[in-house]
């Protein structure tokens, strides 16, 4: 038994130890619990014929799964968007727009940061884009560097917890999987079900929270320290002509960015659609977008495109549209008709957008790094999947069970626990490594508590945000420095992320003693865990 529970230990340090070396996080699972499954047998500790239950796994937890459908649809969209320039265009604009103010370029990165997180919802890509564009202006304008990068670099996280995020939806399926087996534990065979959709609406307030914490640090830093974030004078941001032009601007570069989250954050929390079928939402009208910024001199097809896609929305969501009915209605009919329009309109505007980011060689960029994420992804989750069964055949499970149920103050002192632990992993690990390997492990145990599953899984993935900010492995710190001129040193970027992660412990702190901030708005929306 002594040697049973000692590998479990030392499988899960050599995880650790050999993901911080820089392996390769995906055969890494797989490659250590392999290993250490053939030393347990050896010791006559493991069952082989558990490895027969891998092929099961992977066509459940992967190729079948519905949820993680939405993954490759969410990374096509937040790439496309990202290689067609909105970020740019907002960065320009809203600095043009807050640059008066003092603090006014830190405020707009924060507000870019938040509306590219609620589009493209890719951490690495808007740290980039705000490094390169934002900082050298920043820095021109006189602004103290640890701000300056402090500010892009938290901004660029926010991807991590305001919806529609990757890590939203991964951590949705882990977290339904756990509460599922946590409620058998307790002899509720039926129980209510989570849903990605759930975890969107109560991370929703949390994001805001995080946001407006943010800028007022800012604006805080900016009045006891006016030297460190100086306002740029008007008559430098734009002429003495009228301020139409102004709004103009403002208008186009927001509006289509805009319409682009409410049609998909606004569907999922109006319960039109799941999540899935939002994220495919998503990645035609960010087709469509990208297709109008390279090319907004013939924008027609595009706009009949959208409009369609409206349309087909409302008809969809209000008339019965299947033609293998026994018997149609007048209604009905008109629906079917005028759906096979759009669809002709919709299908018009996509070959379009297509034959114009294929002449200027974009589509096979987008492409390309959308593969990449998305190889990425699933290979980690098979991975994840044999360290999971080799973890639990090995009695791990009841290891950690037992520990986290002996300490003292019951779930308060298990939550400190775990909340401590994926904190300092975050050190070293990726948010995925850490989502695919300790949430599996550890969630089933703290609902076995009987809390809120949504609560639980919004306090994990703004604990995981934290990963992107603390050194030495921060990526959104490194992202930063692979862009910063070289009179930016690696101690302004760590001591200007510094004061964002107490933010976001703070803002951990504050969701931990006011669940309702998480609670409220799944209860409003979905009715979702009532009681």
């Amino acid at each position: 038994m002594f040697i049973k529970e000692g590998l479990d230990i030392l499988m899960f340090v050599a995880v650790c130890g050999f993901l911080m070396l820089g392996f390769p996080v995906a055969f890494t699972l797989a490659g250590t619990s392999l290993l250490f499954a053939g030393i347990a047998y050896l010791f006559g500790v493991f069952d082989v014929s558990f490895l027969g239950a891998m092929p099961s796994r992977i066509y459940g937890n992967a190729m079948t799964n519905t949820v993680l459908l939405a993954v490759p649809l969410f990374v096509f969209m937040g790439v496309t968007l990202e290689r067609s320039k909105v970020a740019e265009e907002l960065l320009d604009t809203m600095g043009m727009l807050f640059g008066s103010l003092r603090g006014g370029l830190g405020l707009a990165v924060c507000v870019v940061g938040a509306l590219l997180a609620a589009s493209t919802g890719i951490v690495g890509a808007t740290v980039v884009t705000m490094g390169l564009l934002s900082l050298p202006t920043m820095l021109r304008r006189g602004y103290d560097p640890k701000l300056a990068c402090g500010v892009i670099s938290a901004s660029g996280t926010l991807g991590q917890i305001i919806p529609p995020s990757i890590v939203l939806v991964v951590l949705g399926d882990q977290i339904s999987n756990a509460y599922v087996d946590a409620q058998r534990e307790l002899g509720n065979w039926s129980p209510e079900p989570v849903s990605v959709g759930d975890l969107f609406a109560g991370a929703l307030l949390p994001g805001l929270l995080l946001v407006g914490a943010y800028m007022l640090y800012t604006v805080m830093v900016a009045l006891t320290r006016p030297e460190a974030a100086p306002a740029i004078p008007r008559e430098q941001l734009s002429s003495s002509r009228a301020d139409v032009s102004m709004l103009v601007r403002v208008s186009h570069a927001l509006v289509p960015p805009l319409v682009l989250i409410v049609a998909v954050l606004g569907s999922i929390l109006a319960g039109v659609a799941t999540p899935t079928e939002a994220a495919g939402v998503g990645a035609i009208g960010a087709l469509l977008l990208a297709g109008l910024r390279v090319s907004e001199s013939s924008g027609m097809p595009i706009y009949v495109a959208a409009g369609a896609m409206i349309v087909l929305l409302i008809l969809t969501n209000t008339l019965d549209l299947r033609v293998g009915l026994n018997e149609i209605t007048t209604v009905n009919m008109i629906g079917i008709i005028a759906a096979v329009i759009c669809s002709a309109g919709l299908a018009w505007g996509v070959l379009v957008s297509l034959v114009r980011l294929y002449r200027l060689g974009i589509l096979s960029e987008i492409m390309q790094a959308t593969m990449m994420i998305n190889a990425m992804v699933f290979t980690i989750v098979i991975g994840a999947a044999l360290f999971s069964l080799i973890f639990r055949a090995l009695g791990g499970d009841d290891m950690v069970h037992a520990f986290l149920t002996s300490l003292p103050g019951g779930f308060v002192g298990a939550m400190l626990v775990v909340m401590l632990t994926m904190f300092v992993l975050g050190f070293f690990l990726d948010f995925l490594e850490i989502t695919f390997v300790v949430v599996p492990i550890v969630a089933p145990i703290l609902l076995q508590f009987d809390i809120n599953p949504i609560w639980l899984g919004v306090m994990m993935a703004m604990n995981l945000q934290t990963s992107f900010l603390t050194p030495p492995f921060g990526f959104a710190l490194f992202y930063l420095r692979g862009v910063a001129p070289e009179t930016v040193t690696t101690g302004h970027i760590y001591r200007g992320a510094a004061p964002f992660v107490i933010i976001q412990v703070l803002a951990l702190v504050i969701l931990g003693f006011f669940p309702e901030i998480v609670n409220w708005l799944p209860r409003i929306l979905f009715g979702s865990f009532a009681v």
